[in-house]
């Protein structure tokens, strides 16, 4: 394999080196080709790894191992090959991969395929797919096999053959004919999805669809496309419901599907439990005859983990030691009058698997004091995986004392005093050792009371759930004997027998037959503990050997690490075992186990009748076990039963679809004195019919009574009474649930086929977990898969379970293994099971949480899966293959044309959605000027020292400053530079690039006193200039500038070697840089004489990438200023702080125009000055005493993130926002709520009310609609349903319901503004509470827009009925206007608008309208990590970009995260889950995403992704 060395290089050069390393062995050498790259030797593992790998092979969990599975499995997987499955391999950095990984998997068979694609390889592949009649069109011609080797040196940046034509069709193309054969292409296209997977496209790709060729993502998603236009499952049914509810589709019942069809089952009753004479009233009273008759007969042999004996307990010990526990409980704890224990309190018993003997003392103990033991695993850590739960069953049974062994007592995690530091959930308890050394003798005259067995419980087992909660199950003491009794009776249990047991000997089979039934018999158990099977597998077979045992009690696994350990011993004899009892014999995949072992087994004299499956569960105890039989007779037949019936809950032997069938063998019959029945999973407990898999049930008194402390579980469990078709009871006495399904079989015999607990109910079918992880096992039997260790279970995905499978991956696998292992597993489960795998992930070794004896902890596992905390190395999701229940896409109806019924202001029954702001009203004493030039000029002469600008540095100091004659004087001066220097006509176009600052002012009033028209440009960044020159350069060229002025280090940055880099610097137009001015004033300043000639332009680039300028005439320039006074009552007394990028839109005005319109001050803060110091701005706030401020979202976050935690402080250093009336974000989206709100609530302590902040609405048409003035109302939030949004509709709810969406209103509508809301298709006009594009009609003075790079009708639209003489402009936004309860100004009420979103941001999936904003809240809410989020499409493909904040490893985390949300919120499927590294996402300055940009960068393979997820 390659070392991680070799991978380090994820260049170019690197990945084509590692990528022709990895395939070089398949290719083809050219004869003569010797210079070619591609001469590697195959990368084979050395043979003592792969002599390790076989020996290692073995330690898959052999619970599920079936050789009749593995060859259905294989046969399965034969039948796919034919339609093979496309997986596209996700992109993982490099850093990510610790093994050598391809970027693109082949497999082997189709490896020499790929090389050399001639038309007769091309018909041998399709007849492969069964496409022959597809392909009998003639074959473009190939380019000749040596021109494509020539190729093959793998570069991805021309992937495309010599003689191809960059589209993808290669030689000539014919004309009319090719194209209509679209059956060809299709096929072809089917064809060649494997030969791209290879990364080489070979010359009959078609690339239709327009995928850049060069792009390694992009091929995949390509592939992807593909995979999906063949969908598996059938179409949904495609029509509209016009209601507000997008209605889920409900999988409908398939008529065919195999209905049960036998009689009513009869139950089943087991053999009379014989009553022996001999056998003892109690366990207690068998203890005390067997420890006073026989003391010195062996109880108990405990082995060392080198498999020595370590300890005998005899009898006569165990008695005396048990009366010791019993009184030390009962009178050395508390006071006398006060004992800490009293008879049926609980008590937790807390032993290691590997001392029995100490185990057994305490648990004899409690039961002579009359206490209730609950055994327990021993907790490892204070965060123990389930010791919380366990902890709840702790408490809940009221437990305060532990008694637990002097070596358990040392291991436990102390604190540094050296106290037991409580656990994680536990109760308080009091450690109590039970060692005989520790503990007092009793007095001579004092005996335990010893009694007949009652009612009494005698102990508490726990039971972990499918959700991971604990369960105490409580068990009688009465229930408790005959427990033992129907044991001995089925086992034929005698004296002094010898019986191996390698269970936990805590709990289910190990604690009945090695603690309970062999006391009750005087029985020998010798104890083989975990550490010792983990060490030396064979160990208890060479117990039995030793000890001639004859009984064992063990599980299926214990049967196959001894047949994986096993080299031919010789001197193994099994011929002295009766019977070889299978704990787990159950699970419908012990049989092959079973099979397996005896086959090697039976020559060291293992009997066939030996082997007996039994069934129990915590409720039920024992449900059935298989008697030892005579020898010589012939074992039971098998249930061969079909997999397709089982999932419908019905018995169906042997279909004819040999793939997909589960053998079964049964469990006996069942136990004595017992009944049993088998019930309907759902519903009333009604008997199954005889074809029928039910719950099997028992009534008998050798069960557990009840969950301790849960009365309602327990009645649906412990207390059911199954009745018969017509209704009435079968039994006055109750029966238990015992948890497990199956069936009656022929002669009475039990078929278990799985537990509830692993049932899993998808699409109305029933799986069970079990036979899900069988068959993944059987996929490669033993060379991916780590131990075997499989979890498989369901989560809950929009109205359904879907099936998530985990699995530990061997250290050794490579990616390219996994993904190879992964597309069987998903095919082999399909063609098995029939269902869709929604989910499949790999983790390292050895990482999953486990249970006590090493198995995998499943409910934590699970909720690992569903917190983003499971960290896998390997993720795929299949969403588009499983999820067939979302709702139908909408089609669009026909709108209602001009025909509709218009009465005066009424559009069918509502009211026109139309508003507008105030007048303009009367002419004050400046806004006689119609031009700024002159307003300045007469400022300069009426009030030459009233400070205008203002400009702070980061330290929040001034930078400089500005008066009404300093201003004048200084434009001037540039005025006449522009003259003098330039040779500039009145009316030239100039590109001022200055920082944010002063100097940008005065070069923009000189270019007025010049006659100039200023475009305001925002400088590049020194840091950044390959991406941000560009965008200067071609402002500047589209604007038609004939000059740039700017400050003289800009001048040099514009000329340097990074810049000629980015750009021709010899294109550039004269740089002039205004550092010098000369000295003289012009002679003369320009008089502007036709109001209506241009201002100035404003240019920006939208967040889809369009760059737009728009025309400011000096009219609609003034009228501009005119409303923003009137809106925000600006006069020369007033302070306004201004922290937004000057350089287009209400940033621009209110930076530079607005304060010479209306006289007041203006602070200027530059946003930048924030990132070194994010408290300039409220500092500024508070220490001017500012009433009135401007910023953008981007400053807001900053202020927001960058002081959250330091208010106190701020408050310490008398920061006060009291006097703050306005705080309005200029933005051109949708209101940001949250941050708003976050904002207010964070800020509050500074004195800042919660009503002034507010937003403002613009757009490119106009560069201000909306501002929240100073007297208005404040503004309103109505909530709306997110799914009638995507329908265009707008259905008010209340606050807090789901699917419910916060919208704010955008401020007010600004003084000389009219509003319309229209149809964006049919341009017809909306009712109120309508969702539509927002038109709107400027007042006659502000006409001079025009635009470039934008459609015509954008500012001459008129409506296609109603008012159709009135010219609106189109905003391109969608918003909806509603009349509120509010009154403004005029006394008239007041009317909202509401923005939802910009029309070319919106995405159109399944007929319906998204935005993505909606989309990205719900993704950035699903995990910690994820800090950022932006979606995109690409050819139907919903692609979500998610920045991680935090380990690399915690990447594939995210990939279910995001696509269960965005399933569960806006049912949709995601296509690419892409996880990048923080601030990959582009913004810009005024705080919005540019998703285009993202996603061209994507498209490009520039993101440097961290993981990149297909979902299938």
């Amino acid at each position: 394999d390659l070392s991680l060395g070799e991978i380090g290089d994820i260049t170019q050069k690197g990945y084509e080196k590692k990528r022709s390393k990895l395939i070089g062995a398949y290719l083809p050498q050219a004869p003569g080709k010797t210079g070619c790259s591609l001469k590697r030797t195959p990368v084979t593992p050395s043979s003592s790894s792969r002599y390790h790998r076989r020996r290692s092979s073995g330690s898959r969990d052999e619970r599920y191992r079936s050789d009749v599975h593995t060859e259905a499995v294989q046969a399965a997987l034969a039948k796919h090959k034919e339609r093979k499955m496309a997986v596209p391999m996700p992109s993982k950095r490099r850093s990510l991969v610790v093994q050598s990984s391809m970027d693109a998997y082949t497999p082997p068979d189709f490896a020499l395929m790929c090389c050399v694609v001639s038309k007769k390889d091309l018909r041998v592949l399709a007849r492969s797919f069964r496409l022959m009649p597809l392909l009998k069109t003639p074959l473009p011609s190939c380019s000749s096999h040596a021109g494509l080797l020539s190729h093959l040196s793998l570069r991805r940046r021309r992937a495309v053959p010599a003689g191809m034509i960059e589209n993808g069709n290669s030689g000539p193309r014919r004309s009319g004919k090719f194209q209509s054969e679209h059956g060809w292409w299709r096929a072809q296209n089917e064809a060649m999805t494997w030969i791209k997977t290879c990364g080489l496209f070979v010359c009959v790709c078609s690339h239709s669809t327009g995928v850049p060729v060069s792009s390694r993502v992009s091929a995949k998603i390509q592939q992807l496309v593909n995979t999906l236009k063949r969908p598996k499952r059938p179409p949904l049914r495609e029509f509209f419901v016009d209601d507000f509810e997008e209605l889920l589709e409900v999988q409908q019942p398939d008529p065919n599907q195999p209905k049960a069809e036998g009689a009513q089952m009869v139950p089943m009753r087991g053999e009379q439990l014989g009553v022996v004479t001999n056998w003892p009233p109690s366990l207690e009273a068998a203890l005390q005859r067997w420890g006073t008759i026989s003391p010195k007969a062996p109880c108990l042999t405990t082995m060392d983990t080198n498999g020595k004996p370590l300890y005998v307990l005899t009898y006569g010990k165990l008695w005396s030691r048990s009366v010791k526990v019993a009184y030390n409980l009962l009178h050395k704890l508390g006071t006398k009058q006060e004992p800490l224990v009293r008879p049926g309190d609980r008590v937790a018993l807390v032993f290691p698997n590997n001392d029995p003997a100490s185990f057994m003392t305490a648990f004899y103990g409690c039961l002579l004091a009359e206490v209730v033991p609950v055994p327990i695993e021993v907790p490892l850590t204070r965060k123990d995986a389930g010791s919380q739960q366990i902890g709840f069953l702790l408490g809940s049974c009221g437990v305060t004392v532990a008694l637990t062994s002097d070596a358990c007592h040392k291991g436990l995690p102390k604190s540094p005093t050296g106290e037991i530091p409580q656990f994680k959930g536990w109760p308080k308890v009091m450690w109590f050792v039970t060692e005989s050394k520790h503990l007092s003798k009793p007095p001579r005259d004092w005996f335990p009371h010893i009694k007949e067995a009652n009612q009494d419980t005698a102990y508490i087992e726990y039971k972990t759930c499918k959700d991971g909660s604990v369960l105490g199950v409580t068990v009688m003491r009465i229930a408790m004997l005959t427990h033992c009794q129907a044991i001995t009776q089925s086992c034929s249990y005698t004296e002094a027998e010898t019986i191996v047991n390698v269970l936990d000997f805590k709990k289910d089979v190990g604690l009945w037959h090695a603690v309970q039934t062999s006391v009750m018999n005087m029985m020998h158990v010798i104890s083989i503990p975990y550490a010792l099977m983990k060490v030396n597998p064979l160990s208890w077979i060479q117990k039995v050997c030793q000890y001639k045992a004859k009984v064992a009690c063990v599980k299926s696994r214990d049967m196959h690490w001894a047949l994986v350990a096993h080299r031919d011993q010789r001197d193994i004899n099994l011929s002295s075992l009766r019977m070889l009892v299978v704990a787990d014999g159950s699970n419908p995949w012990s049989i092959s186990s079973c099979d397996a072992f005896l086959n090697v087994f039976q020559t060291k004299g293992l009997k066939p009748e030996v082997i007996c499956p039994c069934a129990s569960s915590p409720e039920a105890l024992t449900v059935a076990i298989r008697r030892p039989l005579e020898e010589g007779t012939t074992p039971p037949g098998r249930g061969i039963l079909s997999m397709q019936g089982l999932s419908h809950g019905v018995i169906r032997v042997d279909s004819e679809e040999k793939l997909s069938v589960l053998t079964l063998q049964d469990v006996g019959s069942v136990m004595p004195g017992g009944l049993m029945c088998v019930v309907k999973l759902e519903g009333v407990p009604q008997l199954c019919k005889t074809d029928e898999i039910g719950e099997l049930c028992v009534s008998t008194v050798a069960t557990g009574t009840s969950y301790y402390g849960l009365a309602g579980m327990t009645k649906n469990t412990f207390e059911v009474f199954p009745v018969s078709n017509n209704g009435t009871p079968i039994s006055e006495f109750p029966f238990t649930r015992t948890g497990l399904l199956g069936f009656i079989g022929p002669a009475g015999l039990i078929f278990v086929a799985g537990k509830m607990d692993g049932l899993m109910v998808v699409g109305g079918r029933r799986h069970n977990a079990d036979d899900i992880v069988a068959t993944a096992l059987a996929v490669e039997p033993m060379k991916f898969v780590y131990r075997g260790r499989i979890a498989v279970f369901s989560i809950t995905v929009l109205h359904d379970e879907r099936i998530v499978v985990v699995a530990e991956q061997r250290p050794d696998s490579t990616e390219e293994d996994s993904f190879q292992w992964m597309s069987r597993v998903l095919q082999a489960i399909d063609g098995i099971h029939q269902v869709g795998v929604y989910c499949l992930a790999l983790v390292p070794s050895n990482t999953l949480p486990k249970t006590p004896l090493g198995g995998i902890h499943l409910s934590e596992t699970k909720q690992l899966f569903l917190e983003g905390a499971l960290h896998p190395c390997n993720v795929l999701m299949c969403p588009h293959t499983c999820v067939t229940n979302l709702p139908k896409p909408r089609q669009k109806q026909p709108e209602i044309g001009p025909a509709s019924v218009m009465v005066g202001n009424l559009v069918s029954g509502k009211r026109i959605a139309q508003a507008s702001g105030r007048d303009l009203g009367q002419i004050e004493d400046n806004d006689q000027f119609l031009f700024l030039s002159e307003v300045l000029q007469w400022r300069a002469q009426t009030t030459p020292d009233h400070v205008l600008y203002t400009l702070l540095n980061s330290r929040g100091t001034i930078a400089s400053s500005l008066t009404c004659v300093q201003l004048h004087k200084r434009a001037e001066k540039i005025a006449a530079m522009l003259a003098e220097r330039g040779h500039l006509q009145d009316g030239d176009h100039v590109a001022l690039v200055y920082p944010p600052g002063i100097d940008l002012i005065v070069a923009f009033y000189g270019c007025l006193y010049a006659g100039c028209v200023p475009i305001t440009v925002r400088p590049p960044h020194p840091q950044n200039i390959a991406t941000t020159l560009p965008t200067v350069k071609m402002i500047v060229e589209v604007s038609r500038s004939v000059c740039v002025m700017t400050t003289q280090v800009i001048s040099k940055l514009l000329r340097s070697k990074e810049a000629s880099a980015a750009v021709d610097v010899r294109t550039w137009p004269p740089v002039m840089d205004t550092d010098d001015l000369p000295k003289k004033k012009p002679p003369l300043l320009y008089k502007p004489s036709n109001p209506d000639t241009l201002a100035y332009l404003d240019f920006s680039v939208s967040t889809t990438g369009m760059l737009a300028g728009v025309k400011m005439s000096h009219t609609a320039t003034s009228a501009f200023c005119r409303s923003i006074k009137l809106q925000c009552e600006l006069y020369p007394s007033r302070e306004v702080a201004i922290c937004l990028d000057p350089y287009c839109g209400l940033g621009f005005v209110l930076w530079c125009l607005c304060s010479v319109y209306s006289g007041h001050q203006s602070i200027l803060i530059p946003p930048s000055e924030l990132e070194v110091n994010p408290a300039l701005w409220l500092s500024a706030v508070s220490q001017y005493k500012v009433r009135d401020t401007f910023c953008s979202y981007s400053v807001m976050e900053l202020c927001t993130k960058g002081l959250g935690l330091q208010t106190d402080s701020l408050k310490a250093r008398g920061l006060d926002l009291s006097r703050v009336r306005t705080c309005v974000v200029v933005a051109e989206e949708r209101p940001r709520i949250a941050l708003t709100q976050s904002f207010s609530k964070l800020f509050k302590d500074l004195g800042l009310h919660p009503r002034a902040v507010s937003t403002s609405f613009g757009c490119r048409v106009n560069l201000a609609i909306c501002l929240q003035g100073t007297s208005g109302p404040d503004p309103t939030t109505v909530y709306v349903d997110m799914r009638a949004l995507r329908h265009d509709r707008v259905r008010l709810v209340e606050r807090g319901s789901p699917h419910s969406l916060p919208l704010m209103e955008s401020g007010k509508i600004l003084p000389g503004v009219r509003i319309i809301i229209a149809n964006p298709e049919t341009k017809g006009p909306m009712g109120e509470s309508h969702l539509g594009e927002i038109f709107i009609c400027e007042n006659k003075k502000t006409s001079g827009f025009l635009i470039f790079a934008l459609q015509s009708d954008h500012f001459n639209s008129r409506l296609s009925f109603g008012d159709t003489q009135t010219v609106w402009a189109r905003t391109g936004y969608l918003g909806f206007l509603r009349r509120t309860e509010l009154t403004d100004a005029s006394g008239e009420r007041h009317d909202a608008l509401y923005v939802v979103g910009a029309l070319e941001e919106a995405m159109e999936l399944r007929g319906m309208r998204y935005h993505p904003i909606d989309i990205e809240t719900s993704v950035i809410r699903t995990h910690k990590s994820i800090t950022e989020c932006a979606v995109f499409t690409w050819t139907n493909l919903l692609v979500v970009v998610v920045e991680l904040d935090g380990s690399e490893q915690e990447a594939l985390d995210l990939v279910p995260l995001v696509t269960n949300v965005v399933l569960e919120e806006h049912y949709l499927i995601v296509g690419v889950v892409v996880v990048v590294d923080i601030g990959v996402i582009p913004i810009n300055s005024r705080g919005e995403k540019q998703r285009m940009h993202l996603r061209d960068g994507f498209l490009a393979d520039q993101l440097d992704p961290i993981y990149v997820a297909y979902n299938m």
